[in-house]
């Protein structure tokens, strides 16, 4: 999905005010920006969506835009009135909207208190609807879900190859745009260090104190770096990425249990280093991607780190020598 449609639906909701909202079961509210007028969704088909997750303030907490991947899953069956299956099923293929969940009727109806730290009222989606497969009347169960798993691998190896062939000119695009003056290693990790710390290196069996974010090369649609990960309590903040869990501030490392660009720039620099990576996908998560942290295959990634401490292993204590 091209930007232009997020900047419309963003200016849209932006300059909608609360009234213009339409209000669902169970405290749903509900926008459609656009409709196709195709058949509605039902229970049980298969969907591919795009979709923008926000707080009421407009901070983006998710978004597949982001990841450039779309999100493709069975639509269930409602659990409660305004629920987001709910909310689905007032749209059809090419169909937009922005959704307001009732974060009180979410907790009450999921028996899962609302975090004591969550102020807002609603959880807020835009979202566009790619694709629809609805199994046809008759149409045995195994039947249907042959045809909706042939025809959403292909999509998604068309994605795949897609990211593949972008990710040469993502990492040129970075640099470029970050007006970086990397060195490249044999491996092909590029790397900039603007400080190299002391001059001891950690060795295998040492402890490293890091701080680090890591990044998605592309900038979010809003302009701000594409923050999956960090240590850093502040960027998490302004990042989205906040979790009141998280134990902030440097955390340990040991050399060979991180992806292997990453270790290899952290052999690097020493005690006190500081150095920003760009690693290629052979060297970070592959054709696998990461999922779970919204990392895409072939996705080339980015690290600002920092070692601010390496503490040395403990020798054992030789064994007492055994009496004659």
């Amino acid at each position: 999905m091209k930007k232009s449609f997020i900047i419309l639906v963003a200016a849209t909701v932006g300059l909608g005010a609360c009234n213009n909202f339409k209000k669902g079961p169970g405290g749903l509210m509900y926008q459609i920006h656009k409709t196709e007028g195709k058949d509605k969704i039902v229970e049980g088909d298969i969907i591919k969506i795009n979709a923008i997750q926000k707080t009421e303030k407009d901070s983006v907490t998710s978004s597949t835009y982001d990841i450039q991947q779309p999100a493709v899953f069975p639509v269930s069956k409602k659990q409660w009135d305004g629920d987001i299956s709910d909310a689905l099923m007032l749209l059809a293929e090419g169909d937009s909207a922005t959704f307001k969940i009732d974060l009180d009727s979410m907790a009450k109806h999921s028996n899962q208190p609302k975090p004591a730290t969550q102020k807002d009222r609603y959880m807020v989606f835009t979202v566009k609807i790619e694709k629809v497969m609805h199994k046809a009347s008759g149409e045995a169960d195994s039947v249907f879900q042959r045809k909706a798993t042939e025809f959403f691998q292909k999509d998604f190896q068309e994605t795949v190859a897609k990211h593949k062939a972008a990710e040469t000119g993502k990492i040129k695009k970075f640099i470029d745009d970050n007006k970086l003056k990397v060195q490249t290693t044999a491996s092909g990790l590029q790397y900039v260090i603007t400080a190299p710390g002391d001059a001891q290196r950690a060795g295998l069996t040492d402890t490293l104190m890091v701080n680090y974010t890591g990044k998605l090369l592309p900038k979010k649609s809003d302009g701000k770096d594409n923050v999956f990960d960090t240590s850093v309590e502040t960027i998490a903040k302004q990042a989205g990425k906040d979790n009141p869990m998280a134990q902030y501030g440097p955390r340990p490392f040991t050399l060979g249990r991180a992806i292997p660009g990453f270790d290899e720039g952290l052999k690097l620099i020493g005690k006190g280093g500081k150095i920003t990576m760009i690693i290629p996908s052979q060297l970070a998560y592959g054709e696998g991607g990461m999922p779970q942290a919204g990392i895409t295959p072939f996705s080339p990634l980015a690290f600002d780190v920092e070692i601010t401490d390496i503490k040395k292993a403990v020798a054992a204590p030789a064994a007492p020598a055994k009496k004659p």
